[in-house]
């Protein structure tokens, strides 16, 4: 309706100065701006994303493919970080099924960056910019959502897993993993149910460490300042490589403000071998959980043997708007919001 489009249109404004500001800051930087498909073979190979698919038709309109709208430009630009470029980014717009609510929306905008030759922790820094940056562009002092608030301008918290799991719920969760950073269900199931957090007969290890991250974790970070929560468990490495000298965790961090996460990062995993193994994994507890798996993209397991050592990010640009704001809902900072079900 227009009078609500007119209440919203000052916010949108402010997300258009943000996207602006960041952009000049990425390009004075030496990175180069680009665009991934949307449509790939597959859309990612993680157990709870959900993707949209669908049959792309030749011109005979007998051969048929199924396509999949990404959850993440991340295939894309690895392929290209394999094909030559050191520096990129895409503001890009990902689609996720099953995401909906305040917070979720089933097509959003991710601003995803990489960096070729450089350590993860660069993009720590960067994420710190960023935050500097997008509060500059939006006018505000404060980052504001659910009752919780934090300073854009403060130096983010920087806070292992481990340490976050210790703090807020009394749980040693290194002693959960073997030496080779293979899970032990068990052990944590029982730290957890002692903490106070439910736990099914037949949760996995990796349902156990959500929920304590639901229930404990993230309501607990990110209030005051930012948190950066960082050296994930092996089994949540998802694309991450193993920190050296410390394989029961990897190169993994998620930034948090307002309880909120709003990016995840990598250093990069470049073996293909152990690539495709965890998307196995991966794709057999979706079965088990969903009934339904996702093609692998053989073109991206090729790549990363080419890939250079390199770090990447992608941060929920919708929801960084929703928190320079303060508004409630993630649909109130976008143009023209997704249809969404009742």
């Amino acid at each position: 309706m227009p009078t609500r489009h007119q209440d919203r249109r000052a916010g949108l404004l402010a997300r258009n100065a943000v996207k602006a500001v960041l952009r000049a800051w990425l390009e004075a930087q030496g990175f180069v701006e680009v665009e991934a498909a949307v449509l790939q073979v597959s859309p990612g190979n993680e157990t709870h994303l959900h993707a949209f698919a669908t049959t792309a038709v030749a011109t005979d309109g007998r051969s048929q493919r199924p396509l999949y709208l990404h959850t993440s430009p991340e295939f894309a630009l690895k392929k290209l970080l394999a094909a030559g470029e050191r520096r990129i980014f895409d503001f890009a717009r990902v689609f996720r099924n099953r995401e909906t609510g305040v917070r979720h929306a089933s097509e959003f905008v991710m601003l995803e960056w990489y960096r070729a030759e450089e350590d993860y922790e660069a993009l720590m820094s960067d994420c710190a910019t960023i935050l500097r940056l997008a509060a500059e562009a939006a006018g505000t002092a404060t980052l504001r959502h659910g009752g919780r608030t934090a300073d854009p301008f403060a130096e983010p918290e920087r806070l292992s897993v481990a340490d976050a799991f210790r703090r807020h719920a009394g749980i040693d969760l290194l002693a959960t993993l073997a030496d080779s950073g293979q899970p032990l269900r068990d052990p944590l199931a029982r730290a957890a149910s002692n903490a106070g957090v439910r736990v099914a007969g037949d949760d996995s290890w990796s349902d156990v460490f959500s929920r304590v991250m639901a229930e404990r974790i993230e309501p607990s970070i990110g209030n005051g300042r930012a948190t950066i929560l960082c050296e994930y468990p092996l089994p949540e490495a998802a694309l991450a490589r193993p920190k050296p000298g410390q394989p029961k965790v990897a190169e993994r961090f998620e930034l948090f403000a307002c309880g909120l996460e709003l990016a995840n990062a990598f250093g990069e995993l470049r073996d293909a071998a152990e690539q495709r193994r965890r998307f196995a994994v991966d794709m057999d507890e979706k079965e088990r959980l969903y009934g339904e798996r996702y093609p692998i993209d053989e073109d991206f397991l090729a790549a990363l043997s080419l890939m250079p050592e390199s770090s990447g990010c992608a941060l929920g640009f919708d929801r960084l708007i929703m928190l320079l704001l303060g508004v409630p809902r993630i649909e109130d900072i976008q143009w023209t919001p997704a249809p969404e079900l009742a």
